[in-house]
């Protein structure tokens, strides 16, 4: 049996609330027909990143956070993609289905992104500014954008005095109810604990695999969504 790490006993509280979940998928329009054919909604058109190869869309689960659905922009050259979509582990996985693939979790004002860092048991990568439109957000991007411990680990997302996107998004009537990170001891061991502030407050449990769960609220009728993660067998 799992062993489950509880994220409330062992280490302080850090100033970080679930913000978003990421399915990955090879297109936008097979991600968003395999979502659709799960929870029964279809996904609103969020955009591009540019220079970083990857467009998306977006589907709000609440009040507080919401998914996005990403994929390779045939419209970019990059050769480096956010979440490592371009590594051969992550094609391979989703060439047979789109994958849960990760969470972002984003800084409680006020603190700020270079607050929270040094709190870190694990290093999520460089503070770096995006945009679209008159949106503006930090978000870490770690080397070779391989997200860390076989991307169990979170991205941190720091929307400084932007408006978050959920109030962006109309009500899907979807809710993230609650979400499961299964994966190595010391890689669980590393994540944060998030605030009280966190609607969402994920349970850990140590296995031989990566995996991700995500418990969902849909027409009254309970979802889920898991995925085990390849990243572990990147080069």
């Amino acid at each position: 049996m799992d062993s489950i790490l509880s994220t409330a006993a062992h280490k302080p509280a850090v100033p970080l609330a679930l913000d978003h979940l990421v399915v990955a998928a090879r297109t936008l329009d097979e991600g968003e027909a395999w979502l659709k054919a799960r929870l029964r909604r279809g996904l609103v058109p969020g955009g591009a990143h540019p220079g970083f190869g990857t467009h998306n869309r977006l589907l709000r689960l609440g009040d507080d956070c919401y998914l996005e659905l990403i994929a390779a922009d045939p419209a970019q050259a990059a050769t480096r993609l956010l979440f490592g979509l371009e590594q051969p582990a992550v094609a391979r996985a989703l060439a047979d289905q789109p994958l849960l693939l990760h969470t972002v979790f984003r800084v409680v004002a006020p603190q700020v992104l270079g607050d929270v860092l040094p709190r870190l048991d694990y290093d999520p990568g460089v503070p770096t500014a995006m945009s679209r439109g008159d949106l503006r957000w930090s978000i870490t991007i770690p080397p070779r954008r391989r997200p860390a411990g076989d991307g169990l680990l979170p991205t941190i997302i720091d929307w400084g005095e932007a408006q978050h996107p959920c109030r962006r998004l109309p009500d899907s009537g979807v809710a993230l109810e609650s979400l499961r990170l299964e994966g190595p001891p010391a890689i669980i061991s590393a994540f944060p604990r998030p605030a009280a502030e966190s609607r969402i407050q994920p349970v850990l449990a140590a296995a031989s695999s990566s995996r991700i769960c995500a418990e969902f609220l849909v027409d009254g009728a309970k979802i889920i969504i898991e995925s085990r993660l390849p990243l572990k067998d990147l080069a």
